[in-house]
């Protein structure tokens, strides 16, 4: 086999599709969250399937303390940028607060900018029962939605901050019709956050969809995190239970600046080797 053909077959183009069957063949699904050219980039030639760019944008990019005042506009930047460092990921655009809520034509317009302007390959809501018209109208319009329920950041104020989900029984049985809810709409995949693992269990076993978690136990069909709590990047906010973290690079690039003031204010860079 050449060298061209088999890179052309390592780089094949992740599908919602493939997605879906990854699910029937017992494939976990690994899911990290991006936000510029250069993250993704490294994501995909690392081999993510699928690469999310969250609305948590505005708290890990932006600095806002929820993802509330995140815009359409900032979440088509990201996406954009995102989308052109990736070639093999699939690659979703997460609609961001009030842009899909006020009605399904608007939140069918903002979708379509997803594909349109973002480049996304298909795109996240939160919301189970309540979402249900927004999802079915985006799904018709033939643009891939994935869902989200459990602990939907969107809804911090109405929870009181962000709770652990699905306590007591009754709210489990509320979010297990979410879950169904979700999958009626056309949804061909959703995420579980912040939910206990058993309820996570149940819901996996009960939808044909698969489940993506993030703070729900190790029964999902994937796992999600925030790209840069799982590198040891976040800074000024605490490190929630269920992230864990695979490299501490705060402390890094820490070192690496600290080396670079030094080396500047001692006058011994640039030197000969790094000059013109």
């Amino acid at each position: 086999m050449s060298a061209g053909l088999q890179r052309k077959i390592i780089m094949k183009k992740v599908t919602v599709p493939e997605v879906l069957a990854m699910k029937g063949d017992g494939r976990k699904i690994a899911v990290l969250t991006a936000y510029d050219f250069t993250m993704a980039r490294i994501l995909d030639m690392a081999g993510v399937p699928v690469i999310l760019v969250g609305d948590s944008a505005g708290m890990v990019s932006g600095g806002y303390e929820t993802t509330l005042p995140v815009t359409m506009e900032e979440m088509l930047y990201h996406t954009r940028a995102v989308s052109r460092g990736v070639e093999r990921a699939l690659v979703i655009g997460d609609m961001p607060f009030a842009s899909y809520q006020v009605s399904t034509e608007h939140a069918r317009g903002n979708a379509a900018r997803f594909v349109k302007e973002g480049y996304a390959a298909a795109i996240k809501l939160e919301g189970g029962k309540r979402s249900f018209d927004a999802i079915k109208a985006i799904v018709d319009m033939d643009i891939p939605v994935m869902g989200h329920i459990g602990l939907t950041p969107q809804s911090v104020h109405r929870f009181g901050g962000y709770r652990v989900q699905g306590r007591p029984e009754e709210r489990a049985s509320e979010i297990l019709e979410d879950a169904r809810a979700v999958q009626e709409a056309g949804a061909f995949a959703m995420v579980l956050e912040g939910i206990p693992a058993s309820l996570a269990a149940e819901i996996t076993a009960a939808v044909r969809i698969p489940t993506i978690g993030i703070g729900a136990g190790p029964h999902c069909d994937g796992q999600v995190l925030v790209v840069n709590d799982m590198l040891g990047l976040t800074t000024g906010m605490k490190r929630p239970r269920f992230v864990k973290e695979y490299s501490d690079l705060k402390r890094t690039i820490t070192r690496a600046v600290k080396k670079y003031i030094k080396e500047v204010e001692e006058k011994v860079f640039p030197d000969e080797d790094h000059s013109y």
